[in-house]
């Protein structure tokens, strides 16, 4: 019998131990919140390898590129160095690298480009403008509402006729336009050798459904399949999951149905009830011992998600049994909300010694905190917001990578018609024809050069054409290409904007970053599949020592733990949402919502309810606490009504 460098049994639960040990065959992990799911997932790869599993033969797929990164270290730590050697990343990243290795097999190049969110609408709206169906006359959807749609016919594999019809009725008659513009978004994207985010996961999916030695390659490399957060996958990925591991079935998943709340990007909370059913023979294995939250919090909580329509029973317990009961905070208005928070925030942080760090203040949208932020900046006390503005929305951070792009990828129309718009005196069709002459000449952004005009322009083309030649000049220093697209895009951010200082330095935020990559490639590659998520992400600043308050979405949150939780604006209408209440699913997925709002506290739990409240989208006033603490047993929560 085989003696192991570490002690599992000891260092690990009854549950997790199993989940560990237990290497063959399809396995479901039900990992209730704070039981310790990256630990098990952590010690099961060092387990593997301690067995004598070839680290080449697993593979580890996780939702983050950055959670794959710190198990595989920890792994390491555990054991040693063979755990770094196991391929480990997101679903996206893993296609990314597969893609390139067999592009011929689904016609494309190796050196395909991947475009983000916005480059995608950016594409779909210069169709939508070609085909002049933005007129007042016709009421068409945005770029945005379609790339969703296009999106969602995708990862629930359903018609757009379907997904018009349940989500967007009122564009249902639009359904064959929008069937061809999907076909011409596709043809587009083919001509310009470039893939969006579900291009990567549908090709993956169809080039090992068409290309049965590429999928038994494939399977007996990686011999050990574990996915992470497998609640939060699609059908693609469930499919795609399947399809690995047809060789061998050694598959092991871990999740929690009770904290899928991403419908709303296509994720699937069926896949993980029918993995069973998918995985005959499935063993399945339920972490129910919580590390986070004190035991009065985790009985709410535990009562709160058997609400739950279906889903898969668990009763979350601690030893740390002693703490206060959660409290619902009914109060009249949403002052009365903001006052009482900061209060209470001042309170914890003056008299009981809780940082601000730990502590935060969670809601279901992003605009419901807009009031609170003032109150707390009035007080001056110190936040951070998440949920807001994706990184890569913001304009200065496309321009800057537009920039880069074209030197990677020369007939990057979006890149090309971006930085034209940026130019004095140039308009969309001045824009559209330069692009077009790069993209004719074939020889690469030199094309630029080509391109004769006496226009009031041209002396901003000889400024981009002297830009482009020094960059080149430092291809393999990425620090170097950063300043010097910086020195050329200061001028140009300083005539368009107010606080171009602010900017520029979230760019050389950004621009560091840089460092560690082989090549610009790479970090483009990286930018566009798995960028920060905001400008206080902390692979942007390190916040590790940050000694602000959180304020965050509730998707946003998810993963992460405080001492205290506030969770505002459990209103009936608002928490859950007036939409939420057209269908069951809606519904159920607001309860686990908010079931992971609520499991984020580890000591202090407070639930605020403005009451009296004109919501528009009703057309009536909001009165009812939510629906889902309303009829909590009293013995496990506490209610306060506070007047004005």
């Amino acid at each position: 019998m085989k003696t192991f460098q570490i002690s599992y049994e000891t260092e690990l639960n009854e549950a997790q131990y199993q989940a560990v040990t237990l290497h063959d065959g399809p396995i479901l992990v039900i990992a209730g919140a704070g039981t310790g799911k990256t630990r098990t997932l952590t010690y099961r790869v060092a387990h593997l390898v301690e067995a004598g599993i070839n680290p080449e033969n697993i593979l580890l797929l996780t939702f983050t590129r950055k959670a794959a990164e710190e198990m595989l270290r920890r792994a390491s730590k555990l054991l040693d160095h063979r755990c770094a050697q196991v391929t480990g990343g997101t679903f996206h990243s893993f296609a990314n690298r597969v893609l390139r290795r067999y592009a011929p097999r689904i016609q494309f190049d190796h050196g395909f480009s991947i475009m983000d969110t916005t480059d995608a609408q950016s594409m779909i709206n210069n169709i939508r403008n070609e085909w002049k169906l933005n007129s007042r006359e016709r009421k068409f959807p945005t770029k945005a509402t379609i790339a969703a749609i296009f999106s969602k016919s995708i990862n629930k594999s359903k018609s757009i006729l379907e997904i018009l019809e349940s989500e967007h009725a009122h564009f249902s008659h639009e359904a064959t336009t929008l069937v061809k513009m999907q076909h011409a978004y596709q043809q587009k994207k083919r001509e310009q050798f470039a893939m969006d985010y579900d291009d990567l996961l549908v090709y993956l999916r169809n080039l090992l459904k068409l290309n049965k030695d590429v999928c038994d390659f494939l399977s007996n490399q990686y011999q050990y399949i574990m996915v992470d957060e497998y609640q939060d996958t699609n059908l693609v990925q469930s499919e795609i999951i399947r399809l690995l591991a047809s060789q061998h079935q050694n598959v092991m998943v871990v999740g929690d149905d009770a904290q899928s709340i991403y419908a709303f990007r296509g994720a699937h909370y069926k896949n993980i009830l029918n993995f069973p059913r998918h995985f005959p023979g499935s063993t399945v294995i339920k972490l129910e011992e919580n590390y986070r939250s004190l035991q009065p919090i985790l009985s709410m909580t535990n009562e709160l998600i058997a609400q739950s329509e279906e889903g898969f029973a668990k009763n979350l317990f601690t030893k740390k049994q002693k703490g206060n009961l959660p409290k619902i905070i009914v109060l009249p208005d949403e002052d009365t909300q903001s006052r009482f928070i900061v209060e209470m925030i001042s309170k914890f942080s003056k008299k009981n010694k809780i940082k601000l760090q730990d502590m935060a203040v969670l809601f279901r949208n992003a605009f419901h905190a807009n009031h609170l932020e003032i109150a707390l900046r009035s007080m001056g006390i110190d936040y951070v917001k998440y949920g807001g503005l994706k990184i890569l929305d913001k304009l200065h951070v496309k321009d800057f990578l537009a920039l880069l792009r074209i030197m990677v990828y020369p007939y990057d129309e979006l890149s090309w018609r971006r930085i034209f718009l940026m130019m004095d005196h140039v308009g969309a069709k001045t824009a559209q024809k330069i692009t077009q002459h790069i993209i004719n000449e074939q020889i690469g952004f030199q094309g630029l050069f080509t391109y004769k005009t006496r226009s009031k322009y041209s002396q901003q083309l000889d400024q981009l054409r002297n830009m482009l030649e020094t960059a080149d000049q430092y291809m393999h220093d990425l620090l170097s290409i950063s300043q010097v697209v910086l020195n050329y895009y200061q001028p140009i951010l300083e005539k368009t904007v107010d606080n171009a200082p602010q900017r520029m330095a979230e760019l050389k935020n950004i621009a560091e970053m840089m460092k560690g990559y082989e090549g610009l490639d790479h970090y483009l590659t990286d930018m566009a599949l798995e960028p920060p998520n905001t400008l206080d992400d902390e692979s942007v600043y390190d916040n590790s020592d940050s000694t602000r308050l959180t304020l965050s979405t509730i998707h946003s949150a998810k993963g992460l733990e405080w001492r205290v939780v506030f969770i505002i604006w459990a209103l009936d209408g608002r928490f859950p949402s007036v939409k939420a209440l057209n269908t069951p699913e809606s519904l159920d997925e607001e309860l686990r919502l908010m079931y992971v709002a609520t499991t984020r506290a580890k000591e202090r739990l407070f639930i605020t309810s403005p009451t009296n409240v004109y919501d528009r989208a009703a057309g009536d006033y909001l009165d009812q606490p939510s629906r889902f603490v309303k009829n909590l047993s009293s013995s496990l929560v506490k209610w306060h009504y506070l007047d004005d």
